[in-house]
């Protein structure tokens, strides 16, 4: 049976321009992802780390190989060879979606190293690393002071990029015009442009942001009016972007309802949904419609527009400049979490190679 005619998430990729990635690179759950008509897939430190959480048995001996092979690398070289192992299978599941349709689609989206988020020339390097390992990788680069020449860069080099921990309007328009800058370069050599960039908008922890910071300021929320704001600024950044002709293609991802995956149906947009939320969609009675065209509630974002200042900041093209990205709450959340995760992944890789005495 097509699971992509029987499931709500198949129906939303067979009937719109809307399309489904995986929110992971574990395979198990990207080929239950293909089945409902998934056409790309994600991975970074953090997923890695939930991956190894979950499967280290299946895993060790992978470790362990990649070490015994290259007698002379520390934990880091280890770790990222691990990374590319693990997403390369994905990129290979992916490889006929790639082929069949002209690398619209089949994409593996592999993230850069959250801990050089500050570093231009690194995260180009690596991009440009990963973009050699396979025709089907697409590369994440965060939306940071430092991430933007990276992503214009990188797109003037050829890869197809992912702009990732991006959550406002003036961040999406700042990913978009470095996108437009590196393919007129492109151009203006001769070199071809067709390649298929997408930003994402982390609608979820923009949301998770909103309350936080009401909740710093004292201010009390409608209940219910926070879920929203993620679901806010993606709808006005896909206006924007279909307005001014953005080469980018917008991504939404960090799902914490419904809102998330059913407020974007019928967009020419992507929706990278985690395995569990794919399997409570795949359950739900919310209807498969278009939505993408509804506008939210002029009443919901008057409240957080006139109560919420980091909502304004996400929500106003011009309210936030490059040199705050970084300070942004949603983003320094973000990079914190992403760099934690980071080196507890390399304390699990650690304890493969250098087992602990301590321990049974």
């Amino acid at each position: 049976m097509n699971a992509s005619l029987t499931s709500p998430l198949g129906l939303t990729t067979s009937n719109f321009p809307t399309d489904l990635w995986n929110d992971s690179c574990a395979l198990d759950e990207l080929e239950y992802a293909i089945a409902c008509g998934a056409v790309g897939a994600t991975t970074n430190p953090s997923i890695v780390l939930g991956v190894l959480k979950k499967e280290l048995g299946a895993w060790r001996g992978t470790i362990q190989r990649i070490f015994d092979e290259n007698r002379t690398w520390g934990e880091e070289r280890i770790a990222w060879k691990l990374i590319e192992e693990m997403g390369l299978k994905g990129a290979q599941l992916l490889l006929p979606v790639f082929e069949k349709n002209g690398g619209r689609c089949g994409r593996l989206s592999m993230q850069t190293n959250p801990c050089n988020y500050r570093d231009t020339a690194k995260l180009v390097e690596q991009a440009v690393h990963f973009d050699a390992l396979a025709p089907n990788v697409q590369v994440k680069i965060p939306v940071t002071e430092a991430g933007i020449p990276a992503l214009e860069e990188a797109t003037y080099r050829g890869v197809t990029i992912n702009a990732t921990v991006c959550f406002t309007l003036p961040q999406a328009i700042a990913v978009a015009e470095a996108i437009e800058r590196g393919l007129k370069r492109r151009a203006q050599e001769g070199k071809s442009c067709d390649i298929h960039p997408a930003c994402t908008i982390m609608v979820g922890r923009l949301d998770d942001w909103i309350k936080i910071a009401a909740k710093k300021d004292g201010i009390a929320l409608t209940p219910g009016c926070a879920d929203w704001a993620g679901v806010a600024v993606m709808k006005k950044a896909y206006a924007v972007f279909k307005e001014r002709g953005y080469r980018a293609r917008l991504l939404s991802a960090a799902y914490r309802s419904h809102l998330h995956w059913s407020q974007f149906i019928g967009g020419d947009i992507i929706l990278t949904i985690p395995h569990e939320w794919q399997v409570l969609f795949n359950g739900s009675k919310v209807p498969v419609v278009e939505r993408m065209s509804q506008p939210v509630e002029p009443r919901i974002i008057d409240e957080l527009y006139g109560l919420v200042p980091d909502f304004r900041r996400a929500y106003d093209e011009n309210g936030l400049a490059i040199d705050e990205f970084n300070a942004y709450g949603a983003t320094a959340r973000t990079l914190r979490g992403f760099c934690d995760h980071y080196h507890e992944l390399l304390a699990i890789v650690r304890d493969v190679m250098i087992p602990n005495p301590d321990k049974k």
